[in-house]
């Protein structure tokens, strides 16, 4: 198997600790020694030695810090941001000219919080096996354990006759509202979407040709392209995500339900679940940080002026040179929607 990990992301919603660049997967979210990065590469390294990280421009720099291991030939950079699609058409043209076409590829994120390396080398080695034998393109499904509201959702199909729990996808749905994820919760027929897909360069080709024709023109301009021409080609496509331009068109994608655990820390709230609290569920980092009748709260200064709370509840207050964040902790999905209206006054 060959991992792929994307670890291009803005990470918006955990400004202003994550910036354009240096954003959350370069973070140390729940370690003080690992990067969420750093940490995906050590899962990573369970499934192959055949790792490649793609990134964008703003920040490869402090990834190829983080992962010093690696040697060039194995990232990938974006000259900048265009979605995960042209993301994953750019991997497949390098990996089609260095590796095995039809060996799988394991496609996953570098900004997830996850614990168990068993059951994550377990759930991608049956997802790599049933791509192969099939050779059709395999998800990986989170069983959820509340109503998220915040997730899409991959409906199971019938099983399929294989050794393994396997699924056919019968649909997708986008985020619910609370009444439906509850309904989808006692159904028992769906599972998160993580964005977690398996599948060789030949197989991610001939889906490309039939059910998304834009994408595979990308890919197929990307490899045609010579080393010189390679940015300008990749600056002039349209951004477009990964589930929208392919995933969700193509009619056979199976799903393997993970047996693993899972977090996007895809808000502060999320972080907060992680972490450890003091005895009164506050969790406090940095200096010059006072506090009186402080509850259940985040509080994170990293400036040199000092902070002081006083008397507040279940609150976000981030105070760094790039900016300051103060938000009740049940409002924390809002941060990512103020950090693009900042982005768009620089």
């Amino acid at each position: 198997m060959i991992v792929v990990i994307i670890a291009g992301g803005a990470g918006t919603r955990l400004w202003p600790l994550s910036t354009s660049r240096y954003p959350k997967q370069l973070l140390k979210i729940n370690s003080p020694d690992q990067s969420l990065l750093q940490q995906t590469y050590d899962r990573a390294e369970v499934l192959s030695k055949k790792i490649y990280v793609v990134s964008e421009a703003s920040h490869i720099t402090h990834v190829r810090k983080q992962l010093s291991n690696l040697t060039d030939e194995h990232f990938i950079v974006e000259p900048a941001r265009r979605g995960t699609a042209n993301c994953l058409a750019l991997a497949l043209k390098l990996i089609s000219k260095r590796e095995n076409n039809d060996e799988p590829i394991a496609f996953i994120s570098a900004d997830h919080f996850i614990k168990d390396k068993i059951g994550f080398e377990h759930s991608f080695k049956i997802a790599g096996d049933v791509s192969k034998k099939t050779k059709r393109i395999v998800l990986l499904g989170i069983v959820p354990d509340y109503p998220a509201t915040g997730f899409g959702y991959i409906e199971k199909g019938e099983a399929l006759k294989y050794k393994e729990i396997v699924f056919n996808v019968k649909s997708f749905k986008e985020k619910p509202s609370l009444k439906v994820a509850e309904n989808y919760l006692k159904a028992g027929r769906y599972l998160w979407n993580c964005s977690y897909f398996v599948g060789s360069v030949n197989v991610f080709k001939t889906r490309m040709s039939e059910y998304a024709p834009n994408l595979y023109r990308s890919f197929d301009l990307l490899k045609k392209a010579k080393s010189e021409q390679l940015n300008g080609i990749y600056l002039s496509l349209e951004k477009d995500t990964i589930d929208y331009a392919l995933i969700e068109k193509v009619p056979d994608l199976l799903v393997v339900p993970a047996s693993f655990d899972w977090i996007d820390v895809g808000s502060f709230a999320d972080w907060y679940k992680i972490i450890g609290h003091d005895k009164n569920g506050n969790h406090i980092i940095g200096t010059s940080v006072e506090t009186i009748e402080l509850k259940n709260s985040f509080i994170q200064n990293h400036s040199k002026k000092p902070l002081a709370v006083i008397g507040l509840e279940n609150v976000v207050i981030i105070n760094t040179e790039d900016g300051v964040l103060i938000v009740r902790s049940d409002l924390t999905q809002h941060v990512g929607d103020i950090s693009k209206r900042f982005n768009k006054e620089v």
